[in-house]
C-alpha cells in the first residue's frame, strides 16, 4: 500500500513540477507523461484526475505498457480528433485516458444526444450531431469507438440498464447508417445508476457518451514510427 501511495505522489508531483494542470494539457503532452510513467497504472491515475473519477474503462487489449514515443504520437492524433469534435454544435469534448494509459477523447452533447423519459428515440437534433461526428470517426479506421448509454434514477436498476442499452445501440445504429464501419465499435452498452452524474439534472443524465481511442493497430503503427 505504501509503495502505491509513493507512486501516486511521485506522479502527481511530476505533473505539478511540469507547471501545468491536467485539465489544460493537450493529449500530446499527456501522452508523453503517461508513456514515460508506469503504463496503464499511470494512465489510470491521470484518467481519474482528468475524468473526475468517472468514465468508461476503454482500451485495446494489448497486454503491455507503452513507451513515451507511442503516447506522444497517439496524443497528436487525439488532439486533432478533439479539435475537430469541438467544432460540432453543442459538443462537449473531454480529454481522457484509456486502460493502457493512452490519450483518448470523450464526446457528449449539451442537448444533441439526450433522450426523453424511458425513450431511446433519436431527435432530429441528435441525428444532426451524429452526422457531424460520423465524419470524424470515418476519417481514421484505426480509431476504436465505445458508445455508453446513461439514464436517470427513476425505476428499477434492471429497467434503467435496458433503456440505457437501447440508447447506446440507437446511437451506434445511426452512426453505422452514416457510414461508420461496424468493426470500429468495440463496446456498446448502457449503465444504470453506476455512473449517474449528481452534478447534472435527471434530464441531462439521459444521455449517450462516445469515446474515441487507440486501436491495437494504431498502437502498433505508432510503435513502428519510433
Amino acid at each position: 500500500m505504501k509503495k502505491n501511495q509513493v507512486t501516486i505522489l511521485t506522479l502527481c508531483g511530476a505533473i505539478m513540477l511540469a507547471g501545468c494542470s491536467t485539465t489544460n494539457m493537450n493529449n500530446t503532452t499527456k501522452g508523453g507523461i503517461i508513456g514515460g510513467g508506469s503504463g496503464a497504472a499511470a494512465g489510470a491515475i491521470i484518467g481519474g484526475l482528468i475524468g473526475k473519477g468517472k468514465g468508461a474503462a476503454i482500451g485495446a487489449a494489448i497486454g503491455a505498457a507503452v513507451g513515451t514515443g507511442t503516447g506522444v504520437i497517439i496524443g497528436k492524433k487525439m488532439d486533432k480528433k478533439a479539435a475537430a469534435a469541438a467544432q460540432i454544435e453543442g459538443a462537449q469534448v473531454e480529454q481522457v485516458t484509456d486502460v493502457n494509459g493512452l490519450p483518448a477523447v470523450k464526446v457528449s452533447f449539451a442537448a444533441g444526444i439526450l433522450f426523453g423519459f424511458n425513450s431511446a428515440a433519436l431527435s432530429n437534433e441528435a441525428k444532426a450531431s451524429l452526422q457531424d461526428l460520423s465524419r470524424i470517426l470515418r476519417e481514421d479506421k484505426t480509431t476504436d469507438i465505445a458508445v455508453i448509454g446513461h439514464t436517470d434514477k427513476v425505476g428499477t436498476y434492471e429497467a434503467n440498464v435496458k433503456v440505457s442499452n437501447n440508447r447506446a445501440y440507437s446511437v451506434q445504429n445511426y452512426l453505422q447508417q452514416c457510414g461508420v464501419p461496424i468493426n470500429q465499435f468495440k463496446e456498446v452498452k448502457g449503465v444504470a445508476y453506476d455512473q449517474y452524474d449528481e452534478s447534472k439534472t435527471a434530464d441531462q443524465n439521459r444521455r449517450v457518451e462516445i469515446y474515441m481511442y487507440a486501436s491495437e493497430q494504431m498502437i502498433q503503427e505508432a510503435q513502428a514510427q519510433q
